[in-house]
């Protein structure tokens, strides 16, 4: 069977050997192809079984050109770039790696978290973590890692996610929280891991964020797409003390560097997974999945069921 490894944002060069190991372990082929585009896509995806993607969009017209097409792993943890509703048409199991590259995120989390209460180090005296809120949105494996190094940070942990029961962050030292509106008001930094999904693009805008607490800062690792940047914008011109993080460029970037520089940060492009043990462990682990499903239909990261 092939096994086609199509990312537009290579994979590292060890991790590029490693899924090569798993594939030919597995006495499959597999095909590489780097830094191409959409069009590309739909031409080598025609014969391959098992597909594996980084970001790259996998949309309808390119799983209705897959004619042999029977399992799609995501080499990540969010899974928007791939329409799941074409793939459940098409009777196309699709997954994702959760757990790999969450360590990443959450170190990034904190690296931008420090830049700006230390007013992105530009001299002047900044605040410290230690006693200082900290309200989690979605308790997933970033949410979770986000919260332990919180705790060695000193932090006061509270977190929302309608998914996981109470107990489960407790045992973490976290306060659960069942509403959106207080873990907003009641918390000093706000970091969002929820996914894009109809329900949250968008949600998150000037209400929430007009809320915080004096010098509030909000970190987004998750999508751009749960802003609403133009309630953002708005709450950020109303309140010149709250800040905004984020490791992807929102739609409007200039509008917002060119109002608040001093007070907004953004990553070139998606950034929270860019990590080489990230890379690595999110790629080996969506080669283990594929040859897994392909082999014996094993499918416990199935995300359209």
């Amino acid at each position: 069977m092939k096994i086609l490894v199509f990312t537009e944002k290579p994979f590292a060069p060890a991790a590029v050997k490693a899924i090569q190991n798993v594939i030919d372990a597995a006495g499959e082929d597999m095909r590489l192809v780097e830094r191409e585009g959409h069009d590309t896509l739909i031409k080598e995806v025609k014969d391959a079984d098992g597909l594996i993607v980084r970001s790259d969009i996998v949309d309808a017209e390119v799983i209705k050109a897959a004619e042999n097409l029977k399992v799609i792993v995501r080499a990540g943890a969010g899974y928007d770039n791939i329409d799941l509703q074409a793939a459940t048409n098409h009777g196309i199991c699709v997954m994702n790696t959760p757990g790999q590259n969450s360590n990443a995120v959450a170190e990034l989390v904190f690296g931008m978290i420090v830049m700006m209460c230390r007013n992105k180090y530009n001299g002047t005296s900044g605040s410290e973590l230690k006693g200082k809120s900290l309200g989690i949105y979605a308790f997933g494996q970033v949410g979770r890692n986000v919260a332990r190094i919180a705790n060695g940070f000193g932090m006061d942990i509270k977190a929302l996610d309608v998914f996981v029961p109470d107990e489960v962050m407790i045992e973490q030292g976290v306060t659960p929280v069942h509403d959106v509106k207080a873990l907003f008001s009641e918390n000093d930094y706000v970091s969002l891991h929820i996914p894009a999904t109809p329900q949250t693009r968008n949600s998150i805008g000037y209400d929430l964020v007009v809320s915080m607490p004096k010098n509030g800062v909000l970190v987004n690792t998750a999508r751009k797409e749960v802003i609403d940047e133009d309630g953002l914008l708005k709450a950020l011109e109303e309140r010149p003390d709250i800040r905004y993080v984020s490791d992807i460029k929102p739609d409007k970037y200039e509008e917002f560097e060119k109002r608040f520089a001093d007070r907004v940060f953004f990553t070139p492009k998606k950034m929270g997974a860019q990590t080489a043990e990230a890379n690595f462990n999110a790629g080996v682990a969506a080669a283990e999945q594929v040859i897994a499903y392909l082999r014996n239909g094993w499918n416990k990261f199935q995300v359209n069921k």
